[in-house]
């Protein structure tokens, strides 16, 4: 569903509550409590139709106003300058919880909610806010990116693979450094010598964008991957990537057979073209993770305790392979499998700078 058409500070209610539900007797149903609560989000400048992370999230909300009968409002940012007043304006419509989606919200989810310590926050991909009323959901992709980086090296046809970020921020670094670490693990298990360009983990310099936004400048990073022998490309920069799959749909015209990573969400499910060149994603369960804490917050169980995602707890996760199923071998799906659990045991370190602490 696109709500690009929202404006930059709308304040649309998105659905009325249900009515309240029977139940069997005794117990209390969540939703017949909820029909007076009020769940509302702010998306970060990429909008709730970004194909990624917003949207992810926009569907988390949209999940508890279908199970819980909650009243939902949203407001979606076209700039940065749009915080401050989004997220007040949800403050003034009386919202019991806000959910504000990004690390570029933080300052203002902090002086928000410190300003308002009646009203309940959480924030996505965000853990450096300490105030009694604001949740973080936070995830640790470093793990699951690290299998997406076994893989690119372990598919990779040229024996070369590549990242770049948007901003040069931590939710975005994790990504990067996880896949560095897994490409780096083949290498190790496999004697091989795969390269990875774009992004040099214990230097912490690469390849960035410098935004969200700038979908020809994705376009013009992967081309220059490409033309320097790079065939599997991991955006991490939300809607900038749909100008890696440009770019590998124009390649693979021409007789390549680039192929790309997507993350937060299933780009097979979410990417509206290209989607047959997608290896797989690396994905954060922001909508799940979204319902959930909305759930407990209907239900008087609020903790600004952090939501944090793993692999073990399904929080971060690789996506299936869809169309590119057979270009993975069965030795090398087995030996992700092996990784995951020996990442999950503890028996494979993962660490970044970036990760949850």
């Amino acid at each position: 569903m696109s709500v690009a058409a929202l404006g930059a500070a709308a304040l649309l209610l998105a659905g009325c509550g249900a009515p309240p539900a029977e139940t069997d007797g005794g117990g209390s149903d969540p939703a017949a409590e909820a029909t007076d609560y009020t769940g509302c989000i702010v998306s970060d400048s990429g909008g709730f139709d970004d194909q990624s992370f917003n949207q992810s999230s926009y569907e988390g909300i949209q999940a508890a106003e279908e199970s819980l009968g909650i009243e939902v409002r949203q407001a979606e940012s076209q700039a940065e300058t749009d915080f401050t007043p989004n997220v007040n304006s949800m403050v003034s419509a009386g919202c019991d919880m806000i959910v504000t989606v990004g690390f570029l919200l933080s300052a203002t989810t902090a002086e928000a909610a410190e300003a308002n310590p009646e009203t309940n926050f959480a924030i996505v991909d965000d853990n450096q806010i300490d105030l009694p009323n604001v949740k973080p959901i936070i995830y640790d992709t470093a793990q699951a990116a690290f299998l997406a980086g076994y893989l690119a090296a372990g598919t990779s046809e040229t024996g070369r693979v590549a990242t770049y970020g948007g901003i040069q921020i931590p939710t975005v670094t994790i990504f990067m450094d996880g896949f560095a670490d897994g490409v780096a693990y083949y290498n190790e298990q496999k004697d091989a010598d795969v390269q990875l360009l774009g992004w040099d983990k214990e230097a912490q310099t690469g390849t960035f964008t410098g935004n969200f936004e700038d979908q020809a400048a994705g376009k013009t990073n992967t081309q220059n991957f490409i033309n320097e022998g790079a065939d599997i490309i991991m955006p991490v920069a939300g809607p900038v990537g749909l100008g890696t799959i440009e770019a590998v749909e124009e390649a693979n015209a021409d007789g390549g057979s680039n192929k790309v990573i997507w993350v937060d969400s299933d780009g097979f499910e979410t990417v509206e073209s290209g989607t047959e060149f997608i290896l797989t994603s690396v994905m954060k369960l922001m909508g799940e993770a979204v319902e959930q804490v909305i759930s407990e917050d209907v239900e008087d169980n609020f903790s600004n305790e952090p939501y944090v995602g793993t692999l073990e707890n399904g929080g971060v996760a690789l996506a299936p392979f869809h169309d590119q199923e057979a270009s993975v071998p069965d030795e090398l799906k087995a030996e992700l499998e092996e990784i995951k659990a020996g990442i999950i045991s503890g028996d494979i370190t993962v660490e970044s700078e970036a990760s949850p602490k």
